[in-house]
This record gives structure tokens, sequence and C-alpha cells, in this order.
């Protein structure tokens, strides 16, 4: 048995499907890193508009939590804020778009590229390089860009973009066009950066929304297709982050071909699927999976209870793993984000490195 792989280590393991000491972990703790900041008192509203603080989170997060990835999500209003949409920010609350920027067919027209090197935007780009420079030689670092159909959604509202996109979707594909580059000049800013990877949010390709034609048309085709491409021409993995109830699987993951998808598990809507269900069906030969705690056990739970969630989900996907004749390929994470509230228990974050350790050692 292996034994004492360090993170990178670990992680390269996993991602090649390649014997290691354990499972890989990285509950995905994003904006609650910002209490593990100085004196804790940094609110959340000034790390989202902060590269410095930004970048102070996740390397806080990684030395508290040890941690096995680093992956820089910050939230889903980010490029649509920078767009022209107002954005509500709240000190303690994530940043949610309260007035779309478009409100008529003649709108989508009208989008225009801002300047990448401003708003939000830049934050994510330079807090990107500094995680990059103060966490590369430890972990691997990984932007988080949201996709150009989740960020017309939140432009225009969703229920808006998808009756839209049935009456005008000449009018629709014509700003996913914009936004695609939008997102184009994002990954050639990111490719100078030295993060390793983008964490792409491709959120419509969910059942519960659009069926394969629908999301095919819309993104899956060509706009998300063609940004991969281009991150790994700009010398970055791939990733996917997708927290839907019933994900495109078959096209996230053996049309896209990332080296990490993200997902969670719904237990109470009929066809989500576990982590096992994930590995028996083949997914996990072709990426490295990784889910799918309940995110709100960080917040409710004990920290027995993360220990207990933890450990069972360890030994389902080390059981199914084994049934597949796979090594390591499953990384033990969080659905989606650990919620960054200040009520969020950073003992629950650290409670599943622990447990991860003593109960996703592989072998056993």
């Amino acid at each position: 048995m292996v034994k004492n792989l360090n993170h990178l280590e670990r992680a390269a393991a996993a991602l090649a499907d390649e014997e290691a000491d354990r499972l890989a972990t990285y509950p995905i703790a994003c904006g609650v890193s910002r209490r593990l900041i100085g004196d804790g008192s940094v609110t959340y509203r000034e790390w989202c508009q902060d590269p410095e603080k930004y970048a102070e989170g996740f390397v806080a997060a990684q030395k508290a939590f040890d941690l096995d990835f680093s992956i820089g999500l910050m939230d889903l209003s980010v490029l649509a804020r920078d767009l022209g949409s107002h954005v509500r920010f709240d000190e303690e609350n994530t940043p949610f778009v309260d007035k779309p920027l478009i409100k008529t067919l003649e709108d989508y027209e009208k989008l225009e590229i801002p300047d990448i090197t401003k708003g939000r935007t830049n934050v994510i780009i330079k807090g990107s390089e500094l995680v990059a420079k103060r966490l590369g030689d430890e972990v691997i670092t990984s932007a988080f860009v949201e996709g150009p159909l989740l960020v017309l959604s939140q432009s225009a509202g969703a229920e808006k973009l998808f009756f839209d996109s049935y009456e005008e979707p000449g009018t629709v594909k014509k700003a996913l066009r914009t936004i695609t580059e939008y997102d184009r000049q994002v990954v050639e800013a990111l490719g100078k950066t030295g993060t390793k990877a983008i964490c792409w949010d491709y959120l419509w390709a969910n059942y519960s929304c659009l069926d394969d034609k629908e999301y095919g048309e819309l993104e899956g085709d060509v706009f998300a297709p063609s940004l991969n491409e281009e991150t790994r021409k700009n010398g970055m993995a791939v990733a996917v982050h997708n927290c839907a109830d019933l994900p495109h699987l078959d096209t996230q993951i053996r049309k896209f071909k990332p080296a990490i998808y993200s997902m969670a598990y719904y237990p109470l809507i009929e066809g989500s699927k576990t982590a096992s269900q994930v590995i028996e069906e083949g997914y996990a030969d072709e990426t490295l999976v990784a889910g799918n705690l309940d995110p709100q056990l960080f917040e409710q739970g004990t920290v027995q209870q993360v220990e207990t969630a933890t450990k069972a989900l360890c030994q389902e996907v080390k059981t199914a793993l084994c049934k597949r004749g796979l090594k390591s390929r499953y990384c033990i994470a969080s659905g989606c984000e650990v919620p960054p509230s200040t009520t969020c228990r950073l003992e629950n974050i650290k409670a599943v490195s622990d447990a991860v350790k003593k109960y996703g050692t592989i072998g056993d």
C-alpha cells in the first residue's frame, strides 16, 4: 500500500487512477475561508471585491483544513455584474443579481464585453494568480468561471431567458456568442496566472430544466466545447462543477472530457445518482469524480455527524471503485459550496479531512 503522499502526489494519483495512500478530499470551502483571515472580521463583501483578501482566504483554508485542491469559487454573479446587471452586496451574504440587465429582446443585442482588467472579473484573475503563487507548489490550484448560459441566465433571469430562447433563438444565441468571447478573454488572462485549471460552472446541463437537444443548442454543442478547448490551449486542465439535481453526465463527462467533475446528490429526487451509481455506470473510468456530502451538514451538523457521513461515503466509494477495478479516482467533497455564512461550523470542514485520513485509506 502506498503511504504518505503529499497533496500534489495524491491529486495526481487520483486524476490518473493510480495507487494512492487514501482518497483525495476537497470540501468546497470558498467564501467561508474569509473567516480565517486575520482576526476573522473580514466580511464577505470585502472578501469578494479584493484579490488580496480573496487569495488570503484560500491560502488560509488550505492550511487550516489540509485540502488536496484549491478551487477558487466566488459566486455566480461575477460576470453578470461586470456586464451591467445590478448586484446586491450584503455584508455577510453571497452577492446576487437583483436587477438583471436584460429586460427586452433588444437588450440581448446590446451586450458588450467589459474590460476584464476591471470589476470582479479582475478580482478572480488577480486573485487566482496570487493563489497559484502561494499554493502552486503544494496543491493543484484552479480558477472558477461561469459558463455562458449561466452568465446569460444571471443577466436576464432564467424564466425570461428560456422563454426567449424558444421565441427568438437567434437573438439569444447572439448574446451567448458575445458572452463566450467574454469568457474566452478571461481564459486567456487566467492562462498567464500560473493556475493549473479552470473549473467551469455549466449549471444548465440539467434534465430538470433542459433536455439534451435544448442544452446542446444553447451551450453544449458549440459554446462550452470551444471554451474547454480554449482552456486546454492556454495550458490549463478543464474541470466542471454542476450541483444540479439531474446533470447531463454523458455530455459533461463523456463529451467534455474534464479532468475533474464535481457533482451533488439529492436523495429526495428520483434519478439523482449516488456516488456508487456514478462509479458503477463508468463515469469515473473517464474522470476524477468529486462529491457529494450534503453542504448543509457543515452548518447544521456536529463533528460526529460529519465524521459519520464522511465515513459512510468513503466506504461506499471504495467498495464501488474496487468493484469497477479502479484504484483512486474519486474525491470526497461537498456536493456544492460549504455555506459561506458566519454560522457555518469551521470545525466541520476539518472533520471531513480528518475522517478521510481515517476511513479513506485505499487498500483497507
